[in-house]
């Protein structure tokens, strides 16, 4: 095994063309496909793709309902305080190349990773610190959401020798069940069997990740029998693959929504109104029906019904009200011209909606959007480029309206997440020119909130603002699908997206 991961880490950290549907499902390796590049070694930027791999691990996970369960770490505890967390790590874990994992190791990645731009920077933390088997974190307040953070992937824990010393991830050498045998940056992973994890083995032997981020090649290569797991299938592709007897179709609700960023700067979006105004002219029902056959998915408010403490009971956004939409654009002054695009001041009221092909669905509701749009009187050019797009127009200032799908899972609690997307600069995949201290405060006040009906009171009072002034439009809730080799036993979906779930399958036997 360590000559293995020896050779695996000299090698092949680049681009390579683009895959073969005959690059292909070896009978002895279960074979993965799914749109996500893998754009780097570093945790901070890929760690989904090895956390869901199973390569790496966190010191706190997840279980199948969502609840946070030990991890590398077999316990925690924490000061009467809040202000000091203990996280003592399992006994007898070792590392790919053979290295124990210690408490230095942890601290180690974890100060690597709170030091850089990802979920644990949020956390107030004042020193990670070994003590004898466990890992310490001394903070200047309380922070309840100090686990949940530590079960993202962005905190896995790799050994020393990952990283080099200006502290750059050289190699991924994680504790999981799977160990990488082949890396080919942005698109191939190769994993085997790790014989000496801590856990529960893998019965299947070896496993390979292939990011086909075009949906079509997806559905070919599940059809065809080149992938055993197919990840992210369009509608059409669904009903295609539901009738071939060599798959079977998996699907799950997830708290990820399908959403428009907007730029509230924009001369055209800096009122609420205007954005409430688009908000009323999207026809939520018929995208569900239309573009993701799913009704219930027509989203009438941010949260989907999985995130409970944040949904409200209460239809937040009404259906499509077109009237109303056109006489909030009038009360401000844009008119209606003789080719049905509003002008004020002289300007149409033209913009441009950003998204990208890695989910499918994503082309097809903007194509829907815009025409929705345009009988308002708005007059919308779709752009469909690559996921980094978008971020990157944020920051540029260039982004005006990102159509997007946020997964809000991405920490169990979602609260991390919208600390990030909502907080007074904005996020990438949130918030752009626009904050609320309301807000603010709502979501600081969370983060020392425990569980209970006051905590669920300030989440739907912060679910009610983002409501309101709608910084991003929500407009549909997404299901997780696959199809999967009927050869497979044990595939379920994980709603929180943080594995594949790999070590719970086998072959068949018939």
């Amino acid at each position: 095994m360590f000559v293995r991961w020896l050779r695996a880490t000299a090698l092949t950290v680049g681009l390579i063309a683009a895959p073969s549907l005959q690059a292909a499902a070896a009978d002895d390796r279960l074979d993965v496909v799914a749109p996500w590049e893998i754009n780097s070694l570093d945790p901070s930027r890929a760690g989904h793709v090895f956390l869901r791999m199973q390569v790496a691990e966190t010191l706190v996970d997840t279980d199948h309902e969502g609840r946070l369960v030990p991890g590398l770490a077999e316990r925690w505890d924490t000061s009467a305080d809040g202000r000091r967390w203990r996280f003592t790590l399992r006994d007898g874990v070792r590392f790919h190349d053979g290295s124990p994992l210690t408490a230095e190791a942890a601290v180690k990645a974890l100060r690597r990773a709170a030091a850089r731009p990802g979920m644990l920077s949020q956390a107030p933390i004042e020193a990670i610190e070994a003590d004898g088997p466990a890992v310490v974190l001394r903070l200047s307040r309380p922070y309840a959401l100090l686990p949940a953070l530590l079960a993202h992937s962005s905190t896995q824990v790799l050994a020393p020798a990952a990283f080099d010393d200006d502290g750059d991830t050289v190699a991924v050498i994680g504790t999981g069940p799977y160990a990488v045998t082949s890396l080919q940056t942005p698109q191939r992973l190769t994993v085997e069997r790790f014989d000496d994890y801590w856990g529960e083995p893998a019965s299947i032997e070896q496993a390979s990740y292939l990011a086909a981020p075009r949906g079509e090649t997806r559905a070919l290569m599940a059809q065809s029998g080149d992938a055993d797991i197919v990840f992210t299938l369009d509608p059409a592709s669904r009903l295609r693959l539901a009738r071939q007897p060599n798959l079977t179709l998996a699907t799950t609700p997830l708290p990820r929504t399908v959403t428009v960023k907007l730029n509230a700067a924009h001369p055209a979006l800096a009122d609420t109104s205007t954005r409430r105004a688009l908000s009323l002219a999207v026809n939520r029902q018929g995208i569900a029906r239309g573009v993701m056959r799913t009704p219930e998915a027509a989203a009438n408010q941010l949260f989907p019904p999985a995130l409970a403490d944040w949904h409200r009971h209460e239809p937040a956004t009404p259906a499509r009200d077109l009237a109303a939409a056109r006489a909030l654009l009038d009360d401000q002054g844009w008119t209606l011209g003789d080719d049905g695009i509003r002008t004020r001041d002289g300007r149409r009221l033209a913009l441009t909606l950003t998204t990208f092909a890695d989910r499918p669905e994503l082309p097809i509701i903007a194509t829907a959007l815009q025409d929705q749009w345009r009988e308002l009187g708005v007059e919308v050019s779709v752009n469909v480029g690559n996921a980094s797009e978008i971020p990157a127009g944020h920051h540029d200032g260039s982004l005006e309206m990102g159509l997007m799908a946020r997964n809000y899972g991405l920490v169990p609690d979602p609260l991390a997440t919208l600390r990030e997307d909502f907080g007074p600069e904005g996020g990438d995949w949130g918030a752009m020119n626009w904050s609320d201290p309301r807000l603010t405060a709502l979501l600081e006040s969370l983060t020392e909130t425990p569980p209970g009906e006051a905590r669920r009171d300030q989440a739907h009072a912060a679910a009610e603002l983002l409501d309101a002034a709608l910084p991003v439009i929500p407009v549909a809730w997404y299901q997780q699908t696959a199809a999967v080799n009927a050869r497979l036993d044990g595939f379920s979906l994980d709603p929180l997206e943080r594995s594949y779930r790999l070590t719970e399958l086998s072959w068949s036997e018939t």
